[in-house]
């Protein structure tokens, strides 16, 4: 006697897409965690060489935000100590970012709390 198997494969498959779908973007959304890290990381350290040239805190938020390559920039916290009235030569400066970061996967983000990419770096004033 021959059984007929024929849709056993299509069930298989129908139990395990969803979990491959979401493993899949979960592996996605992890790869846009970690390129907004290290994107923040990279804008930091170009931001302070600004504040180490002693410009205007204006000019050092204006060149964060575009050089920031996150999406909207209008959403990047930029937090420059000690502000330009009380920096003088010698001092250090530290310019920290903030950036709120959302998930794709809709079933992600209901389940794990949206982080806010944060980067700082700090140089001295010439």
């Amino acid at each position: 006697m021959i059984k007929d198997e024929g849709g056993q494969s299509l069930t298989e498959f129908a139990v395990i897409l969803p979990i491959f779908l979401l493993l899949v973007c979960g592996i996605f959304d992890f790869g846009r965690l970690m390129y907004a890290y290290m994107n923040m990381n990279n804008v930091a350290q170009e931001t302070v060489r600004l504040g180490g040239f002693d410009r205007k805190d204006s000019e050092i938020v204006a060149f964060a935000k575009n050089y920031v390559h996150l999406g909207d920039a209008s959403n990047l916290k930029v937090t420059i100590s000690p502000v330009e009235a009380v920096r003088h030569s010698g001092d250090y400066v530290t310019v920290t970012l903030e950036y709120p970061f959302t998930y794709v996967t809709p079933i992600i983000s209901k389940l794990l709390p949206a982080p806010t990419v944060k980067a700082a770096s700090t140089i001295r004033v010439e």
